[in-house]
């Protein structure tokens, strides 16, 4: 080993000693945790080696509820943010003045505490023995019954969910999409409007191109963090999201750990690792359908 190999290992080493001990080390932890049936976390001892985790895990109705809570998270929020931030970004390009200042606007939910909006989100839908909440008034006026949105019917607490999570990503994809849009080549636009090109076919066949490959970052970021999702459950209905039948797979794993059913970090192992597997999976499909259509 050469002299200059030798000094670039020496600089690696302090980031390879860190990703070893907080990442690869605690990776490979949960993964044995995961086989060990019986684990008892207080004389650290176990009885048994095997799948038995992943098969209990997999039948808990809590993780079965838990799973379909992400999915319908993951199924409506990723399109929806997505979709949103492109039409806002592309309304933002093309305001002149004032640009700053909407920018400036949509981007202060992503710097807001989460839990501060979310107790926001709380107080406008949830219906009380003293008032029926904002969002109700408002439904009132058009003549709709008052909803409880916080403890009623799951729909409305998917619903409420599935808009607070939209609110607080869409800042971020605004600002990655804005940014995406003012580096696009103006030579391309001035070539088309000499050609008479429609704006709504400069956008298809210039535009929408030309920042695929951040709208795909976005869709791959956005499955990623909406499959990491409890916070934002958190803050809305509190920390008994099994009671509330709210819960995520991240919140279970949470559950398993230090919950009310917490002292189970073999469950917990085991759910973290199928949220694992499912969130590889759903990234390396996005990753093979963006290479045919992602323009380099």
């Amino acid at each position: 080993m050469n002299e200059n190999n030798r000094k670039a290992w020496l600089y690696l080493m302090p980031a390879v000693l860190f990703l070893g001990v907080f990442m690869v080390y605690p990776l490979v932890d949960v993964v044995v945790y995961s086989f060990e049936e019986g684990y008892n976390f207080a004389s650290q001892t176990f009885f048994g080696t095997g799948t038995y985790n992943y098969s209990y895990v997999l039948h808990d109705p809590y993780f079965m509820q838990a799973l379909k809570n992400t999915f319908i998270l993951v199924i409506i929020t990723v399109p929806l943010s997505t979709g949103f931030a492109l039409l806002i970004s592309l309304a933002l390009s093309s305001i002149k003045k004032l640009k700053e200042l909407f920018s400036t606007i949509y981007f202060l939910p992503y710097v807001t505490n989460t839990l501060a909006v979310g107790l926001v989100f709380m107080i406008l839908f949830k219906k009380t023995a003293y008032s029926d909440g904002l969002v109700n008034l408002l439904l009132g006026a058009f003549g709709m019954s008052p909803v409880d949105f916080i403890e009623g019917p799951y729909w409305a607490k998917m619903f409420v969910l599935c808009f607070y999570t939209v609110w607080v990503v869409l800042p971020f994809k605004i600002l990655i999409l804005t940014s995406a849009l003012a580096s696009v080549n103006e030579d391309y636009y001035n070539a088309a409007r000499i050609d008479g090109t429609s704006r709504s076919r400069m956008f298809w066949r210039i535009t929408l191109p030309m920042i695929s490959p951040m709208i795909f970052y976005l869709v791959i970021t956005g499955f990623i963090g909406a499959f990491k999702a409890y916070s934002d459950a958190v803050a809305i209905f509190g920390t008994n999201l099994n009671a509330a039948g709210m819960n995520t797979i991240v919140g279970y794993v949470y559950d398993m750990l230090y919950g009310n059913s917490g002292g189970y970090p073999s469950y917990a192992s085991a759910a973290a690792l199928i949220l694992f597997a499912i969130v590889l999976t759903i990234t390396v499909i996005n990753l093979m359908i963006s290479r045919g259509k992602v323009s380099a």
